[in-house]
């Protein structure tokens, strides 16, 4: 292919050259969210990082077989392994079945991530409906070994795995590491090793969340369901596993261990995480007051927020940090991006305005390779937003005169346009009231710019500022320029 994408495997710890297990396809499976409550920022941040990813791989010619869960079942209140199941326990709380709040809340995240223009997943399965192949899965890793059934549950043997592979390969821990930091908790009496985790775990009467299987009736643990979709729906072996660091461990980890105590090497060749994000340079988190929803960001009515920010706002925002870096949102950053939001959607507007000239001074060419060689470096948005900003001084400048194109650069211009910052970056226009508005007084606005350059015409410098100055009180921006009066309605 012509352009080849470099991207950095959280296993090996470096950049490597995308080669496809299977080109001209390709296989990516995405954690998704677990489905009990209302969709978050962070929410946000792995389904548009993932999101840009699965965009450009279509683009470069791939086909892509995009896999992303939804988990229902199995995500206990304490931790992987002890507690409460979350969907269980508001389900109970607000007297539904477990399957009306996690439909409830799965369409919620629909929408929310269909506002952010992110698009879907060609199969988004859910653990529930896969309880066949998650204890066939913990029956294979019992059948070599690296099991062990206790009191109707199920645990990976994380000691005996170790001694034959390398248990922390990719969080970088030791098995010593691991033991020290595991908590002591409720039932873990029924484990071998503390640092062991829950393959099937025995229901108690309470849990009503509960299926039959070889060791009684019970429920998957948590890291079983995206081994086992991944290989349903993905194969053995497959290119892309990613999702959001905080998942590197215990449940990445985890997956590695039981797709090779399974089947005896590792599913995943490539390994990718998006890094976390904060809220006023805080981790973001109820106990800090803090916890942000996507819809209280969309109407602003969270205490921290100043004013209420488009999904578009928040989508190029993150997409100004490199995936793996930090986001910190907050109000005066949240404005920025919307200012620099709608300069990028006023140079699309202006290269309507734009006329070709017989010759051009601007290199359209060159802008195009640069967003190819950003994209390229593991998905450098940051640096390609900046070489469309880049793009939009070009056309600024040849509406002012400075520059000129010729039709068939212009062309490209506008392509290049189309290309990276609505296909690959998925961004969108958003001013949809201002054009409404816009048109109401269009007519007027013109009616008085005609008078005004009928005053400059005739010399009559103080009429003309008159007119200037009143449609500048009323919010309307004018610009004077070679081609003639621009204006547009600021917010």
């Amino acid at each position: 292919m012509e352009h080849q994408l470099t991207i950095y495997n959280t296993l090996t710890r470096r950049k490597e050259l995308f080669k496809p297990l299977h080109a001209p396809h390709v296989g990516m499976y995405v954690c998704g969210p677990t489905v009990y409550g209302d969709p978050h920022l962070g929410h946000a941040r792995p389904a548009i990082t993932f999101d840009i990813l699965f965009r450009y791989l279509k683009h470069l010619g791939y086909k892509v077989r995009y896999v992303r869960n939804i988990t229902d079942v199995g995500h206990l209140e304490h931790d992987a392994d002890e507690g409460e199941d979350k969907i269980a326990k508001k389900a109970r709380l607000e007297q539904l079945e477990p399957m009306e709040v996690a439909q409830y809340y799965a369409n919620r995240y629909h929408e929310a991530m269909d506002a952010l223009g992110v698009l879907r997943p060609g199969i988004e399965p859910q653990a529930s409906g896969h309880i066949i192949e998650q204890i066939e899965l913990v029956k294979e890793i019992l059948k070599n070994g690296y099991a062990y059934e206790s009191r109707g549950s199920v645990y990976f043997d994380v000691a005996k795995y170790n001694r034959d592979h390398h248990y922390g390969k990719l969080s970088g821990r030791n098995l010593d590491d691991v033991l020290n930091t595991t908590r002591e908790l409720d039932g873990q009496d029924e484990k071998r090793n503390p640092a062991d985790f829950a393959l099937w775990k025995n229901a108690q009467p309470e849990h009503i969340m509960r299926w039959p299987s070889p060791w009684g009736n019970g429920f998957p643990g948590w890291h079983c369901e995206c081994t086992a979709m991944g290989r349903k729906y993905l194969g053995s072996h497959f290119d892309i596993h990613g999702g959001g660091m905080d998942l590197i461990f215990p449940h990445h980890e985890c997956e590695i261990a039981q797709s090779v105590a399974s089947q005896g090497d590792d599913m995943v060749h490539y390994w990718m995480h998006n890094n976390m994000l904060t809220v006023n340079g805080q981790k973001m988190g109820k106990a800090y007051n803090n916890f942000i929803t996507l819809e209280q960001l969309f109407t602003g009515t969270h205490p921290l927020l100043e004013q209420a920010y488009t999904p578009m706002t928040i989508r190029f925002f993150t997409l100004q940090a490199h995936y793996r870096s930090t986001v910190d949102f907050g109000n005066e950053a949240l404005k920025a991006a919307e200012r620099g939001l709608a300069r990028l959607m006023d140079a699309v507007s202006g290269m309507e305005k734009i006329t070709p000239a017989p010759a051009s001074t601007v290199d359209v060419k060159a802008l195009r390779e640069k967003c190819y060689d950003a994209m390229n470096d593991d998905l450098n948005t940051p640096i390609v937003i900046a070489h469309l900003f880049d793009g939009a001084k070009m056309i600024n400048n040849i509406l002012a005169g400075n520059d000129t194109v010729t039709a068939a650069d212009l062309e490209e211009l506008k392509a290049l346009f189309r290309l990276f910052c609505f296909d690959i970056l998925g961004l969108k226009a958003e001013n949809a009231s201002n054009a409404a508005r816009e048109e109401a007084f269009g007519r007027a606005v013109d009616m008085l710019l005609e008078e005004r350059a009928k005053a400059k015409a005739n010399k009559d410098w103080a009429a003309s500022d008159k007119i200037r100055n009143g449609l500048t009180a009323l919010g309307f921006e004018i610009k004077d320029g070679k081609e003639g009066t621009e204006w547009k309605l600021n917010k």
